[in-house]
């Protein structure tokens, strides 16, 4: 049994109602029993688990969290959103990556921008599983600096003609909609989001890369060349799509940092597990070594620290709430906690942390990309001090 399991209390910042609680047992049950084990196959031969990415809508239940009841979802918040992502990173990072690409990245900002005819359109086949999302933001020359975008949309008749390559996508090879930010003129500061379909002409998939660490995610290259959409899968008002992207970028990190928590959780136990009753030298269990106490105690604080950071933010937030500051900070504190905490693991385990014979190095290699997505850490650094010149020049 984890020694890291939540028990609930009158006054819990993690599971604060009865409804959380239920999501997190059913989440992390159906993790436990059907995530770990096909985690390591995906990982080393990078390929992506199509039917367990199916069943988590046909079984478990989990898309369109944050979507109202009375649209198909579940009338849930960031937190429960969180929660989500915590419990499952215990076992699959990169497997959850996509997950939040299709959830986060575009079900919960399809929904909050677009009219109620998109999302009759829409939103019942990414709810149901049936179709993957993804988003189209960053570039080959436009990353952090997102504004240096340069995929056009020009006008024509009744239709947008895109022309512009995506990089990085998470589920492009995969995906069937996809949120996809543009600009209508190149040397503007504004942005106009669509949502298009990978059966469009002039829609294509580059190339696949091949990464270090969430193996289990595929993650390519769109390209669009003459793409043509049609002007109703406009979101919102041309030149309007900042709106949109600021205010998903907050749960985004919150979901990111989530992820973080749950390698750290793993890792923790895996260490607790190891040196408390198994692993012996000299005649003693490991955990009876200072140098191994402190890395395992300070694993252990960190990650309670993180945790309740990030939820204390996460449940603050809302489609009409916004905290920059905060997810900020939760995304630079929770994704530096799990590099240390992972790193920590492989130590402590040694030899056989370095092995593929347990999970550490490969969360060490998964947890390495959470502080690159959603905004590298260094931009989180300048968005905080950004925000605090701002509170403090009122």
């Amino acid at each position: 049994m984890s020694t890291l399991s939540t028990k609930k209390s009158s006054l819990d910042l993690f599971n604060p109602t009865e409804d959380h609680l239920a999501l997190r047992e059913s989440v992390a049950s159906f993790a436990e029993r059907e995530m770990d084990e096909q985690a390591k196959e995906n990982d080393e031969n990078e390929t992506f688990n199509t039917m367990l990415f199916k069943r988590l809508g046909s079984e478990l239940g989990i898309f369109g969290i944050t979507v109202p009841e009375a649209d198909g979802g579940h009338g849930l918040d960031p937190l429960a959103a969180v929660i989500i992502h915590e419990e499952m990173s215990r076992f699959d990072p990169g497997f959850t990556l996509s997950y939040l690409a299709h959830e986060v990245l575009f079900v919960n900002n399809f929904f909050y921008s677009s009219n109620p005819s998109q999302r009759s359109r829409y939103l019942s086949k990414v709810i149901t599983g049936e179709w993957i999302g993804g988003m189209g933001m960053t570039e080959p020359g436009a990353g952090t600096d997102v504004l240096g975008m340069t995929t056009n949309a020009v006008k024509k008749g009744d239709r947008y003609i895109i022309n512009g390559v995506k990089q990085y996508i998470t589920n492009g090879s995969i995906g069937q909609v996809f949120l996809l930010y543009t600009k209508l003129e190149k040397s503007s500061k504004k942005m106009t989001s669509f949502v298009i379909e990978s059966s469009y002409k002039g829609f294509s998939v580059g190339k696949k890369e091949e990464k270090m660490g969430m193996r289990s995610s595929p993650t390519t290259q769109l390209v669009f060349e003459d793409m043509e959409v049609p002007e109703e899968n406009l979101l919102g008002l041309e030149n309007g799509a900042v709106t949109h992207m600021m205010r998903n970028l907050e749960i985004e990190r919150v979901t990111l940092a989530a992820q973080s928590l749950g390698i750290a959780r793993r890792c923790i136990d895996i260490m607790c597990d190891y040196t408390i009753r198994h692993r012996e030298a000299f005649g003693k269990k490991l955990m009876e070594f200072g140098q191994i106490q402190r890395m395992v105690a300070e694993s252990y604080a960190d990650y309670q620290a993180a945790r309740a950071l990030v939820y204390h933010v996460a449940s603050e937030l809302g489609p009409d709430v916004r905290n920059s500051l905060g997810a900020a900070s939760a995304k630079l504190v929770a994704t530096q906690m799990a590099e240390r905490v992972s790193r920590n693991a492989i130590q402590v385990l040694g030899g056989y942390g370095y092995c593929r014979e347990y999970p550490v190095e490969r969360l060490h290699r998964d947890a390495i990309l959470l502080s690159i997505g959603g905004g590298t850490n260094e931009a989180m650094q300048k968005n905080i001090a950004s925000d605090l010149k701002k509170l403090w020049s009122e």
